[in-house]
């Protein structure tokens, strides 16, 4: 672990616990949920703790064992007539909502970069605007949900959107991992991401975004919705 300011563990704590807060209550308080999510995370601390991500010179990049089992986990239930039945199971209010989470994400990115643990195009300063995501998740759940005021499509397309922000920023933090693939910022890499317990970002909160806006997507074009 780094030396950092204490507020960035506690900031960054507190919204790993409100994703899985509001995650589980989406998922209609499923055991299994949680089980899974134990185990990845376990899994991760281990992994982490033994110092595996800061060997970043390997091929394949190890940092792929932070992205590829959520992934593939997303494939498969999407694909699968049980994973779609808990898809269409799944609470799209509280999935909405769930992106306020992106907000201290965004926080805790920007004090990494003033520690010089990941490049400034990660942070709101650089190429990242997915913050606005985060703003404007409870102004799109009120007005969606609560008011009635704003369609269906208007939904869809915020999930569009946001969805395209953070695909934006996965796609830069990726290219400025230290290691073979690396193509940005060489001067300050994005090692902040390999770093117990920030690696929770590429491998849960990441993931859990990617498939709420999914998920939501899919629910939306399905008339299922609202």
């Amino acid at each position: 672990m780094e030396n950092l300011p204490i507020y960035v563990y506690l900031v960054f704590g507190l919204t790993v616990l409100a994703a899985l807060f509001l995650f589980y209550r989406a998922t209609n308080h499923s055991k299994t949920f949680l089980v899974i999510i134990a185990i990845w995370m376990a899994a991760q601390t281990v992994i982490s703790l033994s110092g595996f991500y800061k060997i970043t010179n390997s091929v394949p990049p190890r940092v792929g064992l932070l992205l590829l089992p959520p992934l593939i986990m997303t494939i498969i239930l999407f694909s699968t007539k049980k994973g779609r039945n808990f898809i269409d199971g799944l609470d799209i209010k509280i999935l909405t909502l769930f992106h306020i989470i992106r907000v201290p994400v965004e926080l805790t990115l920007f004090w990494l970069f003033m520690d010089k643990l990941v490049p400034e195009l990660m942070t709101f300063e650089g190429r990242n605007f997915d913050i606005l995501s985060g703003i404007s998740a409870p102004v799109i759940y009120y007005f969606v949900f609560v008011q009635r005021k704003l369609s269906r499509s208007v939904l869809l397309v915020w999930n569009f959107v946001c969805l395209s922000l953070l695909f934006n920023i996965v796609f830069n933090a990726i290219l400025s991992v230290p290691g073979v693939f690396q193509q940005f910022a060489f001067d300050q890499p994005n090692r902040g991401i390999l770093i117990f317990p920030f690696i929770f970002l590429p491998s849960l909160l990441v993931p859990m975004v990617l498939f709420s806006h999914l998920t939501a997507i899919r629910r939306i074009l399905l008339s299922k919705a609202i």
